[in-house]
């Protein structure tokens, strides 16, 4: 085969093709597993209202009982009754013909209102998270790289160990019960109340999710730690550097104008897997701080099957992370010149 005349493009147009394909049987399984659940949203509220049937004078209240009939006939208004499939199709239909997330059907509020402002607060959230994670990587990782066999590069490794293999939601408890314990930190990972000006709040928002951050980044520092310690060290010890340092070049430009580049290129290729994991270790984390993040979200909507929203949630999280995907060996093309997309 040919090359093409515009490689990026015909890359960039191949796997755009396979996220959305993805996306269509992602979206197919949602609804297939949604279906396989017992119930749905119609029988957890009537659920709720059995289980709520004492009125205000302490008298059992009737008329809050559901008959089969009106139970069927919200179904079928609804389009429960019908097969996953077309639930499927008609929710396809609401979102590209009528551009209509639809409704949550708990809060009969806008779909897009309520992920809209979720997503923005764990994307944030994430995003300052990845930050510190994927710093703190590199510098800790290139320094002990330059101490292996020390005594410090043991305790080091020790230590990340440790906190990559305790677990997360103990984690996150522990440093909730020192919040409480201690007073220094809010309990909650998101302010309340009303402020002055935009920066304050800012500083607030910081000042509360020091906690969380903290949970979150010794979670995930031991494995990409050792990634580029390990990484450093195999660029080390290739005959490339052997031939740097017999030319008398100086020990700090071989480190980091050629070997820390090539140490990108593993950390790169995870870095989308970073972020999903990111994500997904949020959903306890919001659970636990009461931070309105999509996590929170998704787990109500889970809960009482909310299909509208499960659906917008479970869209909105895999277009991001597939994004991300692409982005990432679009930037492993830019460090590393050896890496082309172009077919042959």
């Amino acid at each position: 085969m040919t090359p093409s005349k515009h490689p990026l493009a015909a890359f960039l147009a191949s796997r755009i093709s396979t996220m959305l394909v993805m996306l269509f049987l992602l979206g197919l399984g949602v609804f297939g597993l949604m279906s396989l659940a017992p119930g749905d949203i119609v029988d957890e509220y009537v659920k709720s209202q059995m289980f709520n049937v004492e009125t205000d004078s302490g008298k059992n209240d009737a008329g809050r009982y559901w008959t089969p009939e009106q139970i069927a006939a919200t179904k079928h208004e609804l389009g429960l009754d019908r097969p996953f499939w077309e639930q499927y199709g008609r929710w396809l239909h609401n979102v590209f013909v009528d551009h209509d997330l639809g409704r949550s059907l708990i809060s009969n509020a806008p779909v897009l209102f309520l992920v809209s402002t979720r997503m923005i607060n764990s994307i944030v959230l994430n995003l300052i998270s990845l930050v510190i994670l994927t710093t703190a990587s590199f510098a800790l990782g290139i320094w002990l790289s330059s101490k292996a066999g020390t005594k410090l590069d043991v305790g080091a490794a020790f230590v990340s160990l440790f906190f990559n293999a305790f677990p997360g939601i103990l984690l996150l408890l522990m440093l909730q019960m020192f919040a409480a314990a201690s007073g220094w930190f809010p309990v909650t990972a998101y302010p309340t109340g009303s402020y002055d000006s935009p920066v304050s709040f800012g500083f607030s928002y910081l000042y509360h999710i020091i906690l969380p951050l903290i949970g979150a980044f010794l979670g995930s520092l031991g494995g990409s730690l050792r990634l580029i310690r390990a990484t450093m060290l195999d660029q080390l010890g290739q005959p490339y550097v052997t031939a740097l340092r017999s030319r008398g070049i100086d020990e700090g430009r071989i480190r980091f104008h050629h070997a820390f580049r090539n140490t990108m290129n593993p950390f790169i290729t995870g870095s989308s897997n970073l972020l999903a994991d990111l994500f997904s270790g949020s959903l306890i984390l919001e659970i636990i701080f009461s931070y309105p993040g999509i996590g929170r979200l998704m787990y109500d909507a889970v809960i009482h099957k909310d299909i509208n929203l499960v659906m917008t949630n479970v869209m909105f999280i895999s277009a991001l992370l597939l994004v991300g995907m692409l982005l990432s060996d679009l930037a492993l093309a830019l460090v590393d010149p050896r890496v082309r997309y172009n077919k042959r």
